[in-house]
């Protein structure tokens, strides 16, 4: 079980996949930790893999972050620190705002994104953030019930609500607020690297509709459908999921 001093943060991570090809470094949602990509993904064999958890969340240390750009220095860091080159960060809603200020800072070692149920801008249900603040318990069954499709079994609801308990509420109030304060409709056009947009149709917290949006922005997107998927497709589809983020990394971008 890895762990790499950032700053002044002791960061867990989970190395899988090969010792070859592209570093796809996962960049998991709001609350979220590394369990929220699907264990096929994070053994990808066409990729090394690197599924980190951000400060303050699973088994990391540290205090949660208050901005998207707050969460991009700390990415940004952790490549630095572990040396990578060829980066392919994917990122989840939260983790999807924070891959597209990374590409719209364009550093050298950025080859691509994936972009996983996000959007360019984040706007946060009020009740929500009032919620996390005042009853975190219901809020969280709330948050588990928006973010889950019509196929998801019941066991995956129950155990994303449980691991979403293990961390501070204050933190995910945070992770929440940056997302609500995200807004980057005006400038996204200006990513111009190869990008692999995830949408699922039945997705309620980031409707698919924001992953269209950032297609048809994008230059060099290619965008992928999942049907009934919701906002935690990878877990609820995760064959899916891990099918076109290898299609991916195995070949051009072309906008289809």
């Amino acid at each position: 079980m890895p762990f790499v001093t950032v700053g002044s943060d002791n960061i867990y991570y989970d190395r899988g996949g090969s010792d070859q090809g592209p570093a796809l470094v996962l960049i998991h949602g709001s609350g979220g930790d590394h369990s929220h990509w699907p264990p096929e993904l994070r053994d990808l064999g066409e990729a090394r893999v690197f599924a980190l958890d951000l400060p303050g969340h699973g088994r990391s240390q540290g205090r949660g972050r208050k901005s998207v750009e707050d969460y991009a220095d700390f990415i940004d860091a952790f490549v630095f620190k572990l040396g990578l080159e060829d980066v392919a960060p994917a990122g989840h809603s939260l983790g999807g705002a924070v891959v597209q200020a990374l590409a719209l800072r364009s550093p050298a070692w950025l080859s691509r994104i994936i972009l996983v149920g996000t959007g360019a801008r984040l706007r946060v249900h009020p009740d929500i953030l009032k919620g996390l603040r005042t009853d975190p318990e219901d809020t969280l069954h709330k948050i588990c019930d928006w973010s889950f499709g019509p196929d998801a079994p019941q066991p995956a609801v129950t155990a994303a609500y449980e691991n979403f308990l293990k961390t501070d509420p204050a933190v995910i109030h945070g992770d929440y607020s940056a997302c609500d304060r995200f807004d980057i409709m005006d400038r996204v056009g200006e990513i111009t690297c190869p990008a692999l947009v995830v949408v699922g149709t039945a997705d309620r917290m980031t409707p698919a509709k924001y992953g269209e949006y950032l297609h048809r922005r994008l230059s060099r997107s290619r965008l992928a459908v999942i049907e009934n998927g919701g906002h935690m497709m990878g877990l609820e589809k995760p064959e899916a999921l891990v099918r076109f983020i290898s299609d991916f990394l195995n070949s051009g971008v072309t906008r289809t």
